[in-house]
């Protein structure tokens, strides 16, 4: 048997302790058929997922359900965060760091060369807004 790789299908971590294998990742309808499959899940669940980028973020998103972990696994990034009282805060993160992006906290990112990072994610209800 050949073990998944994270970038392609993602994980869902549900109500009940569940762990479940998610279909492959293909783009961002991909996610209107996550809610269809974990909308019960409401709040409480999290997707788990990995993206390597090679340039910075084109917009902002923000996660109003809860807060989303960010980890660093190789390559370096900036995360930017608008925080509620106007100001912003950039975060460097290199291989095996993290950040946490509050809830409800818009955040984006700088890619310098290249980066890959895990994300755990409260994404019910989240939003996008460009850059």
């Amino acid at each position: 048997m050949t073990a998944p790789r994270l970038e392609e299908r993602f994980i869902h971590l549900g109500r009940g302790a569940r762990a479940v294998e998610q279909p492959p990742f293909s783009g961002m309808a991909w996610y209107e058929g996550y809610g269809a499959r974990h909308g019960d899940d409401g709040a409480e669940g999290r997707l788990v997922s990995q993206y390597t980028f090679t340039e910075s973020w084109t917009s902002w998103e923000m996660h109003p359900a809860g807060d989303e972990v960010v980890i660093c696994v190789a390559g370096s990034l900036v995360l930017v965060q608008e925080l509620a009282d106007g100001s912003v805060a950039q975060t460097a993160l290199a291989a095996g760091e993290y950040a946490i992006n509050p809830a409800g906290v818009w955040h984006t990112a700088d890619v310098a060369d290249s980066a890959t990072a895990i994300f755990i994610t409260a994404g019910e209800g989240s939003q996008h807004r460009e850059r």
